[in-house]
């Protein structure tokens, strides 16, 4: 099940999540929408919590279509640590998004991850951690 988003909970369910967000920018009319709800669906479940998925109606949540420049439905926004990561939009086939979710999937899946700040995010650099010790 996909977590649905608004522009009143984005802040605290996508940018401010401990883990990587894939966002699904979606409307009811759009067709292509459908057809790729079910590979997200198998995306999450290899997943599991290491990155949440979550849906956002582009229609009822004009602000947030605005601000990430949505120009095609359907839209796919990685975003780790309040920063987005990858975009996806545009796909020419199932094909084409299993690849890159696979993509997303292999380097998000398996790795150490701790936050200090979301300036650590913003001049693009992760924490080091070794063992105990926090590098950054």
């Amino acid at each position: 099940m996909v977590l649905s988003v608004s522009e009143r909970t984005f802040t605290k369910e996508v940018l401010e999540s401990q883990v990587p967000v894939l966002v699904n920018f979606e409307a009811p009319w759009c067709g292509l929408c459908r057809i790729i709800k079910p590979l997200l669906l198998q995306f999450k479940s290899q997943c599991g919590d290491e990155i949440k998925l979550v849906g956002v109606n582009a229609d009822d949540n004009f602000k947030l279509s605005t601000t990430y420049r949505l120009k095609t439905l359907p839209t796919l926004l990685l975003i780790e640590n309040g920063v987005v990561r990858k975009r996806l939009e545009g796909f020419s086939g199932r094909e084409d998004l299993s690849a890159a979710l696979f993509q997303i999937k292999q380097t998000y899946t398996n790795l150490p991850r701790t936050y200090t700040s979301r300036k650590t995010a913003e001049l693009g650099c992760r924490p080091i951690t070794l063992g105990a010790y926090n590098l950054l």
